[in-house]
């Protein structure tokens, strides 16, 4: 299948995009995605990864092992009716992945701030940014991840409303080959379930290297590929919506 002009990946440096009055939501309007090389340093990431390593007591096994963060994800207590557990341990999160990685909740917050131009907090009750760790060798290297939206954080109202909600990555430690971001040219319609026509539009695999962002729409249909080499895939997230005010976003992992 041809790919639209609107199924590409849109590419600006870091520095360009905090330093001009660039429009990174018409960007998303016009794209899959938008790449953001130079946000980091791989030096300073390698020092993070080694960081998110040292981390390891304080991990969440998620799906028996499947993948692990530092700091608890919404989404995999949502799918493991561990829904209490993340709010109950919420501020314990915090304090790890702080404790761990100082100050990266904060620079990811003011990363989405600078990108959107407008405020950018922590979703108050919520864990704030964490990282995702997908080892290498195991089922999620080998099969490549679940196919998804990005909406289980999402309010009804917010999905009736089609309120702005963005992902941003951080790459800290790719795979060796392949653990590519693919994005279709699809978006949430109403519904989590994907049918095979989906899958046949047109798509990009984001194969973003160590220190870039990538930020997309939460509605987008993305998944994780397969992995190959024995580097684990270490990657930091941060979810966001804007507030019912529609001034300020609203971020949580």
């Amino acid at each position: 299948m041809a790919v639209s002009p609107r199924a590409t990946v849109a590419e600006c440096s870091w520095d360009v995009l905090r330093s001009s009055s660039s429009d990174v939501l018409s960007l998303l309007d016009a794209h899959l995605g938008v790449r953001v090389p130079g946000f980091l340093a791989p030096s300073e990431c390698a020092v993070l990864a080694h960081r998110v390593y040292a981390g390891r007591p304080f991990w969440i096994s998620d799906f028996d092992g499947v993948q692990f963060s530092l700091g608890r994800a919404w989404y995999t207590h949502l799918e493991q009716d561990r829904e209490e557990e993340y709010f109950a341990n919420a501020r314990t999160s915090d304090a790890v992945v702080e404790r761990m990685l100082p100050g990266l909740q904060a620079r990811l917050c003011e990363a989405l701030s600078a990108l959107v131009g407008a405020p950018a907090v922590k979703r108050e009750g919520w864990c704030g940014p964490g990282v995702h760790i997908f080892p290498a060798g195991e089922w999620l290297s080998q099969n490549g991840g679940d196919i998804h939206f990005d909406t289980e954080g999402l309010s009804d109202e917010h999905c009736a409303r089609r309120s702005r909600a963005l992902t941003l990555v951080l790459m800290l430690q790719p795979p060796e080959s392949g653990g590519a971001l693919r994005l279709w040219d699809v978006t949430y319609a109403g519904s989590d379930a994907v049918p095979d026509s989906a899958l046949q539009v047109a798509r990009v695999d984001v194969d973003y290297g160590v220190g870039e962002l990538l930020l997309l729409d939460s509605y987008r249909l993305h998944q994780i590929q397969p992995f190959t080499g024995t580097r684990d895939r270490i990657s930091a997230t941060a979810h966001a919506a804007l507030d019912e005010a529609g001034s300020t976003w609203e971020v949580w992992f």
